[in-house]
C-alpha cells in the first residue's frame, strides 16, 4: 500500500507521486513555510488548486546536464546571464510554480534583488522544468509571460515561446539560433552515463567560451 498524506504540517508522498487537491493560497503557503529549504515534493498552486510532485533521480540527473548545458552555450555566445534554481514564483491569491531553473539573458534587471516581485520586476527569458511525471503545463506559466519555457519530456527538449498570450511549440530557440538543442542534449546525456563531469568539459571544448 502506497502511503500518501497531504496536510499543511505534514506532507509523505512516494518518489514519483504526482498529486492534486483542492487547496486556498493560504494553504499553499503554509506548506511552503512547513518545507522550509527542502526542495521535496514541488508544490504548485493554480486557482483554488494544490499540485504536488516527488521527483524520480532521473530528475536530478537531466536538469544538471540541461543547467550546464545552457551555460556552455551562452557563454559560446558571449552572452551575460543571471541564473536562479528551484525559485518560486508567485503571484499571490492566483499562482505560485517552482521552475527546475531559469535564466535572465543579456539584459539582467534583478541582478542584486534579494527578492524578486512577480508582479512588477520583468519575467525571466527563459523558464525550464525537468518533466518525468507530467508534472508541467504551459500554462503554469501564461501569467508569468516568461519568453520562453523549455520542458524535458522523455529526453527531449520541447520549446514554447509566449506569442500573443499563450505558448507556442517551436523547433528553435530564439537565445540558441543555430543550434540542435535535441542532438546536444541526447549527447549530453549519453555522454554522462560514461564520463560524469566529464560530458560538460567535452561540451565546453567543443563550444568555447567567446573571449
Amino acid at each position: 500500500m502506497i502511503k500518501v498524506i497531504v496536510k499543511p504540517n505534514a506532507i509523505e508522498l512516494p518518489a514519483g507521486a504526482v498529486v492534486r487537491v483542492p487547496g486556498t493560497w493560504q494553504d499553499y503557503q503554509a506548506m511552503l513555510e512547513h518545507l522550509g529549504d527542502r526542495t521535496s515534493p514541488r508544490i504548485k498552486y493554480r486557482d483554488g488548486e494544490l499540485l504536488l510532485m516527488v521527483p524520480l533521480p532521473e530528475h536530478g540527473k537531466q536538469l544538471d546536464i540541461i543547467m550546464d548545458m545552457v551555460k556552455v552555450l551562452l557563454r559560446h555566445q558571449g552572452l551575460r546571464f543571471d541564473s536562479y534554481h528551484e525559485t518560486t514564483m508567485d503571484l499571490p491569491e492566483h499562482s505560485g510554480v517552482i521552475p527546475d531553473h531559469f535564466f535572465y539573458i543579456g539584459e539582467l534587471p534583478v541582478v542584486g534583488k534579494r527578492r524578486i516581485d512577480w508582479s512588477n520586476d520583468p519575467p525571466p527569458n527563459l523558464a525550464i522544468e525537468c518533466d518525468i511525471t507530467s508534472f508541467t503545463s504551459v500554462n503554469d506559466y501564461l501569467p508569468y509571460r516568461v519568453s520562453e519555457l523549455w520542458i524535458i519530456r522523455r529526453q527531449k527538449i520541447e520549446i514554447y515561446q509566449f506569442q500573443d498570450e499563450r505558448y507556442i511549440l517551436v523547433q528553435q530557440s530564439q537565445f540558441f539560433p543555430g543550434f540542435d538543442l535535441n542532438a546536444i542534449f541526447t549527447e549530453c546525456i549519453s555522454d554522462a552515463y560514461q564520463l560524469g563531469s566529464g560530458a560538460i568539459d567535452k561540451l565546453s571544448d567543443r563550444y568555447p567560451r567567446q573571449s
